[in-house]
């Protein structure tokens, strides 16, 4: 018998490659998504109907749902409101899986994401602490919707994916740009804080996929950390990319925080390890990952660069452009601190 799924946000980077994995794994896919980006062409082998939804419309996701749908991936969830508009139509929802964030976690003294002195064990297990759930933040909101669902759990199944770095194709928040686009300009120095030992632990969308296929197969109410399964370092991330494009740059390291805003920070700059134990998934869906992070690169980088091909980076990535409070390529800052440096 044929499963369905409903894949919301089906042409954004995780929908992207959740709905080839499903549709390879022989699942009926409802791909939705908003406007224009409903008419996405997905390959005719593959058995996948195209929907258009706003995620915040009650009754276009109902319709979508139409007289029921085994899984509903949920990539879109963004807060408790989205949690119990699933859980209203639970009646037509098998299971769900919804994409949640590692950044709900507190360290052991209760202290979050871009917080000051933040420390969090190593590796972070799904038994750690979160936020408090509320409004107003990106953690606090991901945690309300955390809860909502965890308690719907006889109602709703629902597996949350706490997800790492996300990285892939289909993005409009690629971390890896930070080098792809300095080999593009010729930047001759990669100019790393912390020494160029932070770790904030990536996961391949098509790792994500992989366990999103998983977990619609073995519906469960339960929170599972996903990452890839290495956890490497700024350091190693830029040399990599820089390989794939053939670029050379002089590595410059500094002990410590960035010294200005604008020199030394990278999308991935911790000063304290942000690495997720996998024992979790491993035991309860039989996960493995499909790809290792420094693997993935060639295709992301080719991705990225065709994407942005004749056309300014932060249209095309907005949210990469728009979640952080510091201009990534401000180069006259760069020269005028390795200027001072140098003439120290």
């Amino acid at each position: 018998m044929t499963r369905t799924a409903l894949v919301v946000g089906a042409t954004g980077q995780i929908g992207h490659a959740t709905v080839r994995a499903l549709a390879h794994d022989g699942w009926r896919v409802r791909a939705a998504a908003r406007g224009t980006r409903a008419s996405h062409p997905w390959p005719a082998e593959w058995d996948v109907e195209p929907v258009r939804l706003d995620r915040d419309d009650d009754t276009q996701l109902a319709a979508a749902l139409g007289d029921g749908v085994d899984v509903v991936v949920d990539t879109m969830a963004m807060n408790a409101g989205h949690a119990r508009q699933l859980i209203r139509l639970a009646d037509r929802i098998g299971s769900a899986v919804v994409i949640s964030t590692a950044g709900v976690y507190l360290d052991d003294h209760g202290r979050g994401f871009g917080e000051a002195g933040v420390r969090f064990p190593v590796p972070i297990v799904e038994t750690q602490p979160t936020v408090e759930p509320g409004e107003g933040s990106y953690p606090t909101e991901k945690a309300a919707a955390e809860q909502e669902l965890l308690a719907a759990g006889s109602t709703l199944p629902t597996t949350l994916l706490r997800a790492g770095a996300i990285h892939g194709p289909h993005t409009t928040h690629p971390r890896e740009w930070h080098f792809v686009k300095r080999a593009l300009d010729g930047r001759p120095v990669r100019i790393l804080a912390h020494g160029g030992q932070s770790r904030f632990q990536p996961i391949a969308t098509a790792n994500l996929a992989e366990l999103i296929r998983l977990a619609a197969a073995r519906p469960g109410s339960r929170a599972l950390n996903a990452a890839d399964p290495q956890a490497p370092t700024v350091r190693e991330i830029g040399a990599a990319i820089h390989a794939v494009l053939d670029h050379r740059a002089d590595e410059i390291l500094i002990d410590g925080p960035p010294p200005s805003p604008t020199v030394g920070y990278t999308p991935w700059s911790v000063p304290e390890p942000i690495v997720l134990d996998m024992s979790a998934a491993e035991r309860d869906l039989g996960y493995r990952p499909v790809v290792g992070y420094l693997d993935s690169l060639p295709a992301t980088v080719a991705w990225l660069v065709d994407a942005a091909r004749g056309r300014d980076w932060r249209t095309v990535f907005p949210d990469l452009a728009n979640n952080y409070s510091t201009d990534f390529f401000d180069y006259p800052a760069e020269d005028a601190w390795l200027a001072g440096r140098s003439a120290g």
